[in-house]
């Protein structure tokens, strides 16, 4: 919805849909227009420049630049009138004008995140997220200005949204990880502007974390990504996914896998027949089972110790092993 915007009013930027409230409802009726008293003719026409004829270039950016720089910025007594309004009373209003106003932070924090494949709007949608985020969290007790506590909310989530797009393969994907990205940088050049050679001790000692974890970090940013798809070499059509090998189990060691486990099923049919009834209860309630009863209750049930228990078991699957490795010659090659 499109905003009306009052002219000669100290109240800057507030939507026709709450000029009523603040009793502008008829100042944005006679002002929103501005009529011509004195119709153009045909001689103002024809001096019409090709500059003024000539199309405008449409920028998304500067449009959203130009609707933020007519918030006003809100003095400490009005940021604490605010805050205090949204907080205590559920005044929606009340945090709507507190976002509106901080909007300038988000843009000025975004901007020297900006780069080749990272939009600014793009950068300033989350750096807006995170701006909603700390409005949830602000706690005014505390005596910190509302856009200073804001601006790390900001910051934090404009720095996952660079992480996460900094390359097609993420980089980091843990709160630590995307810590490390953003420092580590940082304090490389700080120390070879203090004449040292930062080494992988020095950046792990400066920045409180293992060698090895800034070893991994430098590895994920100093190779690039090379495309499945691309050709190997000019003369020919091969791809690096026509020669990666698959995962996938061929389809003939399927099939035989799968044969020997039904052979294994008619075996253990057989065994089961050999037992007696307390060896096949074992066997069923303890040792196939996906939940397995417990030794000490098999001893309770049977009238034996839990460790005369354990020994029945380990019988029994002594056994069943003997048993099948005479009837199956691959009985070694069986995974469940």
């Amino acid at each position: 919805m499109p905003l009306v915007y009052h002219r000669g009013s100290s109240r800057e930027g507030i939507p026709r849909e709450h000029a009523s409230s603040h009793g502008l409802h008829s100042l944005a009726s006679s002002n929103e227009h501005t009529v011509c008293s004195k119709p153009l003719t045909t001689h103002d026409t024809e001096h019409t420049t090709e500059a003024e004829t000539a199309p405008v270039l449409h920028s998304p950016l500067q449009q959203y630049l130009a609707e933020v720089r007519r918030y006003p910025l809100l003095t400490r007594e009005e940021e604490q009138r605010l805050v205090k309004e949204y907080l205590e009373h559920g005044k929606r209003e009340s945090g709507i004008q507190l976002i509106l106003s901080n909007l300038r932070l988000v843009v000025s924090i975004a901007r020297p995140y900006t780069r080749p494949g990272m939009e600014q709007l793009d950068l300033i949608q989350e750096g807006n997220v995170g701006l909603l985020q700390a409005l949830k969290r602000y706690d005014p007790t505390k005596g910190t200005r509302f856009g200073s506590y804001a601006a790390w909310w900001i910051k934090a989530y404009i720095l996952r949204y660079v992480v996460a797009n900094f390359r097609l393969v993420k980089i980091g994907t843990t709160q630590d990880q995307r810590k490390l990205f953003y420092n580590l940088k940082k304090e490389r050049h700080k120390l070879e502007s203090q004449g040292f050679i930062p080494d992988t001790k020095m950046l792990a000692d400066r920045l409180s974390v293992r060698e090895r974890d800034i070893w991994q970090m430098e590895q994920r940013l100093g190779n690039r990504e090379i495309p499945l798809h691309q050709p190997i070499g000019e003369d020919t059509g091969q791809t690096l996914l026509d020669i990666i090998p698959s995962q996938e189990v061929a389809i003939d060691t399927e099939l035989a896998d799968t044969q020997l486990k039904e052979i294994f099923r008619a075996t253990l049919r057989e065994f089961t027949e050999t037992l007696n009834d307390r060896e096949r209860f074992f066997l069923t309630h303890r040792i196939l089972s996906e939940t397995p009863v417990t030794l000490e209750e098999l001893g309770k049930r049977f009238g034996v110790s839990k460790e005369r228990s354990r020994q029945l078991q380990n019988r029994i699957i002594e056994k069943l092993r003997a048993f099948t490795k005479d009837r199956i010659k691959d009985f070694d090659q069986l995974r469940y």
